[in-house]
């Protein structure tokens, strides 16, 4: 039996290589009610992606490798529906992201660290 689109629990899919992070990430999720799942790079996370097809990206920016900038584009390709919300704590960033705009890619950024509370009143918002 199938659950309708807006009864389900959000899925969300976090990326961080702070394991501590994305594993804590994790858990506040799960609390809430959401379907959460952890991938520590980028490239893990497209993958991740393919098979969850989650609703939500939460990701980490400056990562090794394929930055969450670059990953988010790469989802969104594949899964143009699914919300990206990128945490940072780095003010290069800002860079980064007018970037992605200029490029076309729109994403929502919250700076790190953030309240359990605020994250959650933000995944929980409708995006429309």
């Amino acid at each position: 039996m199938t659950t309708p689109t807006d009864l389900r629990p959000k899925s969300v899919l976090i990326l961080d290589d702070e394991t501590i992070i994305a594993d804590t990430l994790r858990l506040i999720l799960l609390q809430s009610g959401f379907h959460a799942v952890t991938a520590y790079d980028g490239e893990n996370a497209i993958e991740k992606a393919h098979q969850l097809n989650p609703d939500i990206l939460l990701c980490d920016v400056v990562m090794p490798g394929l930055n969450g900038i670059e990953t988010a584009i790469q989802i969104r390709s594949f899964l143009p529906r699914c919300r990206v919300l990128l945490l940072s704590g780095q003010a290069a960033v800002h860079d980064l992201l007018e970037d992605a705009r200029l490029r076309g890619h729109h994403f929502d950024l919250l700076t790190k660290p953030v309240h359990p509370d605020e994250l959650l009143e933000f995944l929980r918002a409708d995006p429309r």
